[in-house]
């Protein structure tokens, strides 16, 4: 199942360029405000779960965050970012690998995944990765799910979709929430699809630094 996951993405981002796939953003308007709301140091690691060739990464460059790690299943997404990122691409930490087998090396004080998370579906997936993020993070989590009226299923794949309450109370044991806000997200081809965003803080990350 796993390897066929690796091949599913692998076609996706051989055969469709950036317009052509529904998650693609002009600006990651959602979660940069969440991000810049935390007035996190620019030196402060930032992990993007499943970042691919999202734009979150220029921006976050930009705003001078100078300690990045993307991680994504597919090697071709991560090239294509690495080719628009030019030069600055060694700027980036860069990791090909599955969120379901991947295990960080390092905390991180923010701990980012847009449309990630929902593509886990058995209850073992989710969980595991609700520990792993609370083990890494050390400050700050933001979690971006399709809603309850958001889309069943995303290239092809069925998904999970969250209300407010759900997703907080998976994280409710390492993280008190800050704030939820829904986000309609116009695609590429003009389709709506409804978000929840979510922002949560590391419960005493004041005490554990």
């Amino acid at each position: 199942m796993k390897n066929e996951k690796k091949m599913h993405w692998k076609k996706v981002y051989l055969e469709k360029s950036a317009d052509q796939v529904s998650w693609t953003q002009d600006y990651p308007t959602g979660s940069m405000e969440m991000i810049k709301s935390f007035n996190l140091d620019k030196s402060a690691p930032i992990i993007d779960i499943g970042g691919g060739d999202s734009l979150l990464v220029d921006f976050l460059l930009q705003e001078g965050y100078s300690d990045i790690t993307v991680v994504d299943i597919s090697a071709r997404a991560l090239e294509k970012a690495k080719t628009r990122l030019g030069e600055r691409s060694a700027k980036i930490k860069w990791i090909e690998g599955d969120i379901r087998d991947f295990v960080p090396q390092r905390n991180y004080a923010l701990w980012h995944d847009r449309a990630t998370f929902h593509f886990l579906r058995s209850s073992e997936e989710i969980f595991s990765n609700v520990q792993m993020a609370g083990q890494f993070t050390s400050k700050y989590l933001v979690m971006a799910t399709f809603s309850l009226t958001g889309p069943e299923k995303c290239s092809g794949l069925l998904v999970s979709r969250y209300s407010k309450n759900t997703l907080c109370e998976l994280f409710k044991d390492g993280f008190k929430n800050i704030e939820c806000r829904a986000q309609q997200h116009i695609t590429p081809m003009q389709r709506s699809q409804d978000f929840l965003f979510c922002c949560f803080k590391k419960i005493n990350f004041n005490q554990i630094q």
